[in-house]
């Protein structure tokens, strides 16, 4: 339910902070005291469209923020989380909506920024308005239908309808999709067999391109430097090698060091050493020789299998490493075309199958409502007369047929009125004047109770140009309603304000600065809501008579 409403400078509205009750709250005053503004600003925090001229006068930008309390498991909660809004499992909601004068607005849900199309949906969870801001009310015939299922309990049998719709529709969309695939490959049969038969006989594996191509260039490079290599073991080891000479040169000095001991022992030691290097290089060419061998003819097989793969890559215009799954998807398209004449009897007859389910699920599901929009309709009328509607007449308008069938089933639903006997029975909110819709809904609301409906019910001057014994029914069945839902009642009458739990006076002053009008709300109890209840009966000059006669109201609400 709405707990707070928080207003700053809209239109006559310099600053209100008020808090709401359960049950009936009854918003009175005299005729321009601001009624209207402040529904204005409630609507403009639910969503509805901006307006620059809602901003006070002189001010850049007013501001209307709303408090709800809202139950765990209530349908907004989803809402929020569908949208990735916080305030999922929090129990109060945020809403807040600036207006600037140009015109813009700005909208935000517990302090997230969202658009005004989203802050609309959302109100519409939390709200209804009924009366002169229609927009908000439950009269839209894609509602009806819900309604009519809350009213009835047909939800679980909505939600059946919905999952075996759900079965058909997938059941049948592969069917297309299969159906589709088959006639193309059967246009392109040929073309696959060929494909498939040289993408079998080619065989690509995973990771090979990279692995020929390491494999091809190894070889090159080895290719490339033999002849250096070659080269060096000539010089290590051919004709024209230092080591023999080293090697007689070493011995000489070797046999002369005797004659001069301590004259050739160093350059002994360097010519040995030089002798176990030139031997190490010499081993190692010898195995670097070895390890550069290849077979030429495996570089050329190397090459060729890199480039038949390279050239299917272009052929297909996939990557190399692509051809093996590639070929796979053809060959899957191959066999769904070889397969495909009795996969495709099969998915049509459980397409068929599935369909006869559903319909025979709609079926039952319209039976059920066309029973429960009797006793709607039974229900509603009950309540018309004592709303000064008695020669009206309340229907609920139902066509459709399987060829239109819907995850809610086939019916089209609509709520229709007579409001007067022998004349044409329409749409309820093209056939019924303001007055006469406004009451129409309530006696809905009444019979709906809680069911489909909104937290928050707001009832804007629905007893406009009636009084006495219709007033107090309006009165009797708006407190009734209060027992299941939230009401807010903008009235005039004092039959409703005098059955209202709480009593909210709106009335005009002057503002804090004393340079223009401002309106006001306050919370009024005991003589002073006796004294407005008076007024509301008398008039300007507020009697003893008329005290006493809304003391009598009082006590027969309270």
């Amino acid at each position: 339910m709405l707990t707070a409403l928080s207003i700053r400078n809209i239109v006559l509205i310099e600053k209100l902070d008020v808090d709401f009750g359960c049950g009936l709250s009854a918003l009175t005053g005299e005729t321009g005291a601001g009624k209207s503004i402040l529904l204005d600003a409630l609507s403009l925090a639910l969503g509805s469209r901006g307006d620059g001229n809602l901003v006070r006068g002189g001010q850049s930008k007013g501001q209307v923020s709303a408090v709800f309390d809202v139950a765990l498991d209530h349908p907004v909660r989803q809402f929020l989380q569908d949208n990735g809004l916080s305030g999922g499992d929090d129990e109060q909601i945020f809403l807040r909506r600036i207006q600037n004068a140009d015109g813009k607005t700005r909208a935000f849900i517990n302090d997230n920024p969202t658009s005004a199309g989203i802050l609309r949906k959302l109100g519409n969870l939390l709200v209804e308005i009924h009366g002169q801001h229609d927009d908000r009310a439950l009269v839209e015939p894609s509602e009806h239908r819900k309604l009519l299922d809350a009213f009835g309990g047909l939800e679980a049998d909505v939600a059946t309808v919905s999952t075996a719709y759900k079965k058909w529709r997938e059941a049948d969309g592969e069917l297309q999709r299969l159906t589709a695939k088959i006639e193309a490959a059967a246009r392109e049969a040929d073309y696959l067999r060929a494909s498939v038969e040289e993408l079998t006989i080619l065989g690509p594996l995973e990771g090979e391109e990279n692995e020929l191509a390491d494999k091809r260039s190894a070889m090159m490079k080895s290719e490339k430097i033999a002849g250096d290599m070659d080269d060096a073991r000539d010089v290590l080891s051919g004709t024209a090698s230092p080591v023999p000479i080293i090697a007689n040169t070493l011995k000489r000095l070797e046999r002369k060091a005797e004659e001069a001991p301590g004259l050739l022992e160093e350059t002994i030691e360097h010519l040995g050493t030089a002798l176990d290097a030139l031997s190490e290089a010499q081993m190692a060419i010898e195995t670097a020789l070895r390890n550069a061998e290849f077979d030429p003819d495996v570089l050329e097989q190397t090459e060729e299998r890199l480039f038949a793969l390279r050239a299917a890559s272009r052929k297909y215009g996939v990557p190399v490493e692509n051809l093996a799954s590639f070929a796979q998807g053809m060959k899957k398209d191959l066999d769904d075309l070889d397969a495909g004449g009795e996969k495709l009897a099969a998915l049509t007859a459980d397409v068929a199958e599935y369909r006869k389910q559903l319909e025979t699920l709609v079926l039952d599901l319209s039976a059920k409502r066309k029973e429960v929009a009797k006793n709607l309709c039974q229900s509603v009328m009950a309540e018309l007369p004592a709303l000064k509607l008695e020669q009206a007449e309340f229907i609920v308008e139902m066509s459709g047929d399987l060829e239109n069938l819907t995850a809610e089933g086939i019916d089209n639903i609509q709520y229709w009125v007579r409001t007067n006997p022998g004349s044409r029975a329409g749409p309820m909110m093209k056939v019924a004047s303001g007055g006469e819709l406004s009451r129409f809904l309530l006696a809905l609301k009444v019979v709906l109770a809680d069911r489909g409906s909104a937290p928050t019910l707001v009832f804007d001057e629905i007893d406009t140009g009636v009084g006495g014994a219709v007033a107090d029914a309006i009165g009797r069945r708006l407190s009734l309603l209060s027992k299941k839902v939230q009401v807010l009642s903008v009235t005039h009458a004092p039959q409703v304000a005098a059955r209202a739990d709480n009593h909210l006076l709106i009335a005009k002053g002057q503002d804090q600065q004393n340079s223009g009008v401002t309106t006001t709300l306050t919370a009024i109890k005991n003589d002073v809501r006796l004294e407005e209840v008076a007024r509301m009966l008398a008039g300007a000059e507020i009697t003893d008579e008329a005290r006493a006669a809304a003391q009598k109201l009082m006590m027969q609400g309270g």
